[in-house]
């Protein structure tokens, strides 16, 4: 399969997109993006999809959470829309790839709970499908946490999946969780679709510390951190998509996101 495509998950430039969204769009298509993967665009669908127009960028992938009911922050609860809601706006934004970002650690600690999680997947996907839309799943560390029969709960529940989901790998959080990127690639297979391609130095897992999210990750531009950028891209043949994104980072975050892709582009990203 032919190299993947350059994009960049727009939750990086999350700051700037909200107080200058056109400036901000306009300055990553200016860095040589032609794709950008949404996010936060429940309710907003029309909005994004005409600035995004507006900047020549098009949407091929977004993040949605649909495989919980409601997501909590602390006291905060968030209810999550009905899937045909979120599908109606996926479709509005050219989304092709509708990927769910995150189930709480405590759905990845037993079978039972991998597996209902994987059977909730699995039944939206004829239902996504009639809108022209693919499903999948994109990792942080917790996947990692717990074995099943002595194989990573991501693994685990990639052997569940219906054949048309697809799974969206982020190989600094796998790495964070302990595992040999390269070699994970390998034993998923054609199944990962789309590579986070973040760097940075491997240190404490937040998912695993008592302070939790307060630790604060390294993240560095693509090539300069403790990841093997190109076995990963050699491990993935069947990737679409290479992203870009930076959960943190000190420092100016536009001229990161464009040393990051230079550094995708010289590995052969196109």
């Amino acid at each position: 399969m032919a190299s993947p495509q350059l994009s960049v998950q727009l939750y990086t430039v999350r700051d700037a997109l909200a107080t200058d969204l056109p400036g901000t769009l306009a300055g990553l298509a200016a860095a040589g993006f032609a794709h950008v993967e949404a996010f936060g665009f429940l309710g907003n669908a029309a909005a994004l999809r005409a600035a995004y127009d507006g900047a020549g960028l098009t949407a091929p992938s977004g993040h949605a959470n649909f495989l919980s009911d409601e997501l909590r922050f602390g006291e905060t609860v968030i209810t999550i829309p009905p899937f045909a809601s979120i599908l109606d706006d996926a479709e509005t934004l050219g989304i092709e790839i509708l990927i769910d970002p995150m189930v709480a650690p405590d759905r990845w600690a037993s079978r039972d709970e991998i597996e209902k999680t994987a059977d909730r997947l699995n039944g939206l996907v004829d239902v996504a499908a009639a809108r022209g839309i693919r499903l999948g799943y994109h990792n942080h560390s917790q996947e990692f946490h717990h074995d099943i029969d002595g194989v990573p709960a991501l693994e685990h529940f990639a052997g569940l999946l219906d054949e048309r989901v697809v799974l969206e790998l982020d190989v600094f959080w796998a790495a964070i969780g302990g595992a040999d990127v390269p070699a994970l690639l390998q034993r998923l297979g054609d199944r990962v679709r789309l590579l986070h391609m973040k760097d940075g130095v491997i240190g404490a897992d937040p998912f695993r510390s008592a302070e939790g999210v307060s630790v604060r990750l390294d993240q560095r531009v693509a090539g300069e951190g403790d990841l093997d950028i190109a076995g990963i891209l050699a491990a993935a043949p069947a990737a679409e998509y290479a992203i870009v994104e930076f959960d943190q980072y000190d420092g100016d975050i536009l001229d990161a996101v464009t040393r990051s892709a230079a550094a995708l582009r010289a590995e052969g990203v196109r």
